[in-house]
C-alpha cells in the first residue's frame, strides 16, 4: 500500500517516466543515458527555461531515486548524478500492473512482457521470438534489453511505422543485412532516438537516412567499420550526436546542425588530412552546444586565428579533450589556443604527455568550473593557490576532482585542502608524488571533506 501511495503522490511527468521501467526485465541494470534518451524521444521530458530536456531527464531520475522508487547502482561520486539504476522487485510488480491498466503493455504471470496489438513499449529479450513484432503497428519504443547476437529481425520489422525510439546497442545484429537494416530504419519517419552502438558491418549511412527528419538522438559509438556519415547533415533536429571514436574525420556540414547540444567523437583535422571536412573553426557555428568531446593529436591543426572559437560557445558546460598520447610539442601550442568559455562546469583531459598544463586551466579563466578530471598525463604541477590579476584574486570553485596516473605530479594535499575551500570530493590514484593524501581504512583512493 505504501508503494502505491508513493506512486499516487508523483506528479504526472514522473509517473510516466517510472512506468518506462516496466519494459526492462527483472533485476536489469539500466543505463541512465539510454533511459533519458528514451524519455526525451517519446516526448515525456521537454526542455524548460535554461535547462535542456536531457538535463531535466537527469533531474527526474534523481527525484525518483530520492523517493526510493528507483535504486542507483552507479553514480558520479562528487554530485550524485546517476549513471545506472534498477528497480526493486516490489516496485516493478507495481509498475507492470499499472502499465497494464493504462494499456502501455501486457505481462505474463512471471512479469515477462508479452506483445499485443496495443503495446506501446517493448523490451525485447533473448527469449522472445521476432514473430511477435508482427503485432506491433502501435509500438513506439523498441529496446534490446538483453545481450543477444543471434536475433534476426529482417522478416518482421516492416510494420513498426510508429516507432519513436529504437535501441539496438545490446546486439551486434550480425545476422541481418546491413543494407536491409538501414533501408528499414530510413522508413521510420517518426524516429527521434536511434542507437546502433556496436552494430557490425555498418560502413556508411545511406542517402535515405535524410528521411529521418525528426531524429534528435543518434548514437553510433563502437561501429568500428563506419567510414562515412555524410547524409546526417540533413538531420536538422539532431540534438545529440555520439560517434565514440569511430571516425577519423567528420564531414563538412556538421556546422549546419544548428540545434546540436552534444557532440562526441570529433577528431580535430588539418587541412591536409581532411581538406573538405569539418574543422575546428566550424565549431563556432554550433552555438547551442553544451557538451563537446574531442581528440587532438599529431594530425590535428588549430591556428592562432581560431583562439576564440570555443569562447563563442557561451552555453558550453562540458569539455573533454583526448590528446591521444601525442608527444609532439605542438600539442601544447594547440591546447593553449583551445580556450573554453568561462561558463564551463566540467573539464576532462586525458592522455596528455606534456609537463605543463594549458595556460587557461586556472581559476581566472574557468571561474565556474565545478569538476576537473585529468588522467594519464605527464604534468608536473597543478596550481591550487588563488591567482591574482590586476589586483583581483581568483579562487577555484571546484567541488570535485579526479587525478589518475599522474606519476610526475608533485603536489601536497594539505595545500589542496587549504587553497580549494569548495572542494568536497577527490579521487586520486597512481599519483606517486602526491604527498599527504589521506587513506581511509578501506584504502580506497578517495577523499571527502569532513563536516565540522
Amino acid at each position: 500500500m505504501s508503494l502505491k501511495l508513493s506512486y499516487d503522490e508523483l506528479p504526472i511527468h514522473l509517473k510516466q517516466c517510472l512506468l518506462c521501467f516496466s519494459a526492462y526485465p527483472e533485476d536489469s541494470e539500466i543505463q541512465a543515458e539510454q533511459l533519458i534518451h528514451w524519455w526525451v524521444g517519446e516526448g515525456l521530458v521537454q526542455g524548460k527555461g535554461s535547462k535542456t530536456a536531457k538535463e531535466l531527464g537527469y533531474s527526474y531520475l534523481s527525484e525518483l531515486v530520492t523517493r526510493c522508487l528507483v535504486e542507483a547502482v552507479d553514480r558520479r561520486r562528487y554530485d550524485g548524478r546517476v549513471y545506472s539504476c534498477k528497480v526493486h522487485d516490489m516496485v516493478r510488480e507495481l509498475i507492470i500492473r499499472i502499465a497494464e491498466e493504462e494499456s502501455f503493455g501486457k505481462f505474463d504471470e512471471n512479469g515477462r512482457q508479452e506483445m499485443t496489438d496495443y503495446s506501446l513499449w517493448l523490451g525485447f529479450t533473448s527469449e522472445m521470438n521476432p514473430e511477435i513484432l508482427r503485432k506491433s503497428s502501435k509500438l513506439r519504443t523498441l529496446l534490446i534489453t538483453s545481450a543477444n547476437d543471434e536475433v534476426v529481425f529482417d522478416r518482421h520489422i516492416g510494420s513498426l511505422g510508429s516507432l519513436r525510439v529504437l535501441d539496438f546497442s545490446l546486439t551486434k545484429l550480425a545476422k541481418i543485412s546491413t543494407e536491409k537494416l538501414m533501408e528499414w530504419i530510413s522508413s521510420l519517419k517518426r524516429l527521434a532516438y536511434l542507437n546502433l552502438s556496436g552494430v557490425v558491418g555498418l560502413k556508411e549511412l545511406p542517402k535515405s537516412f535524410r528521411k529521418l527528419r525528426n531524429l534528435q538522438f543518434l548514437v553510433l559509438a563502437r561501429c568500428n567499420e563506419l567510414v562515412k556519415i555524410d547524409h546526417i547533415t540533413s538531420l536538422k533536429k539532431l540534438v545529440v550526436l555520439d560517434l565514440g571514436s569511430c571516425l577519423l574525420y567528420l564531414p563538412s556540414g556538421i556546422e549546419k546542425l544548428s540545434h546540436l547540444q552534444e557532440l562526441s567523437g570529433f577528431n580535430v583535422a588539418s587541412d591536409s588530412r581532411s581538406p573538405t571536412g569539418f574543422k575546428f573553426c566550424d565549431l563556432e557555428k554550433l552555438v547551442h552546444l553544451r557538451v563537446l568531446r574531442m581528440s587532438i593529436g599529431k594530425d590535428s591543426e588549430i591556428t592562432e586565428n581560431e583562439r576564440e572559437v570555443l569562447l563563442k560557445l557561451k552555453k558550453l558546460k562540458v569539455l573533454a579533450i583526448d590528446a591521444q598520447d601525442c608527444e609532439d610539442s605542438n600539442i601544447s601550442t594547440m591546447l593553449n589556443i583551445v580556450l573554453p568559455p568561462p561558463s564551463l562546469r566540467e573539464l576532462y583531459l586525458r592522455r596528455y604527455h606534456r609537463d605543463t598544463l594549458p595556460t587557461w586551466i586556472n581559476p581566472e579563466k574557468l571561474p565556474y568550473l565545478q569538476y576537473i578530471c585529468i588522467e594519464n598525463a605527464d604534468i608536473i604541477d597543478f596550481q591550487t593557490s588563488p591567482k591574482s590579476v590586476d589586483g583581483s584574486v581568483f579562487r577555484w570553485s571546484i567541488e570535485g576532482l579526479c587525478f589518475k596516473v599522474l606519476r610526475n605530479l608533485k603536489l601536497d594535499w594539505e595545500n589542496v585542502e587549504k587553497d580549494m575551500p569548495s572542494l568536497q570530493y577527490a579521487e586520486c590514484s597512481d599519483c606517486l608524488n602526491l604527498q599527504n593524501f589521506p587513506r581511509p581504512k578501506d584504502n580506497l583512493p578517495i577523499w571527502r571533506r569532513s563536516v565540522d
